[in-house]
C-alpha cells in the first residue's frame, strides 16, 4: 500500500467539538499571542486576515469582517467598505508574498453555496499555481501544504505592516520571520 501520508493537524479538526461560540468573533480582543496561535496575518478596525486552517492551497487566506453577519447585505456600510478594501490589500500583499500565477478570490453564501462557516460572511483568497492540482487530490483526497501553517503566517504577517491602522500578531522571538 505505499507510505502513508500524514496530516496530523486534521485530527484536531475531526475531535473538536462542532458548534458552540463563532470561531471568528472576538479577534478583535485578542491579544497579539492569541491572533498568533489562531493563525491571525493582521487585524484592521473593521476586519481581519487569517490563515485557513484546513487551505486549499499554500497561503489560503480568508478577509473576514468583525461584524457577525451571513450575508453581504447585512454587513453596515462602513463594514462593507473596510473588508474589501482589506481583500484588495491582501490579494496584493499575496501576490508580493507568494509570487502566485494566478488567484482564486470568492464567497461562499450560505451552507449549500459550500460554505463550512455559513454564520459569519468571509472572503476566500487562494494563491494558485499552474499544476497546484497535482494528483494528490484526485487519488488521495488530500493536498500537500510545502509549509507549516504558524511559519506561512509569520512569513506573512510582514507584508501586512504597512496597512493603516493594522494590529499585527505576535511574532516569534518579537521579530520578522
Amino acid at each position: 500500500m505505499g507510505n502513508p501520508l500524514w496530516a496530523p493537524w486534521r485530527m484536531e479538526y475531526i475531535l473538536s467539538p462542532k458548534g458552540g461560540t463563532c470561531i471568528f468573533c472576538g479577534i478583535a480582543s485578542s491579544s497579539p499571542e492569541e491572533l498568533a496561535a489562531r493563525l491571525v496575518v493582521c487585524v484592521t478596525d473593521h476586519a481581519f486576515v487569517v490563515l485557513n486552517r484546513y487551505p486549499f492551497a499554500a497561503g489560503h487566506l480568508l478577509v473576514v469582517p468583525h461584524e457577525h453577519v451571513d450575508g453581504l447585505e447585512k454587513l453596515s456600510a462602513e463594514a462593507y467598505t473596510a473588508t474589501f478594501e482589506l481583500v484588495r490589500a491582501s490579494v496584493t500583499r499575496l501576490r508580493a508574498a507568494v509570487r502566485p500565477e494566478g488567484l482564486n478570490v470568492g464567497l461562499n453564501l450560505g451552507a449549500s453555496a459550500g460554505a463550512g462557516i455559513a454564520e459569519h460572511l468571509h472572503v476566500h483568497i487562494v494563491p494558485r499555481w499552474s499544476g497546484d492540482t497535482n494528483f494528490m487530490p484526485v487519488l488521495a483526497d488530500t493536498r500537500v501544504i510545502p509549509q507549516a501553517l504558524e511559519k506561512t503566517r509569520d512569513y506573512l504577517a510582514p507584508f501586512f505592516a504597512d496597512l493603516p491602522g493594522v494590529r499585527l500578531p505576535a511574532l516569534p522571538h518579537g521579530g520578522a520571520p
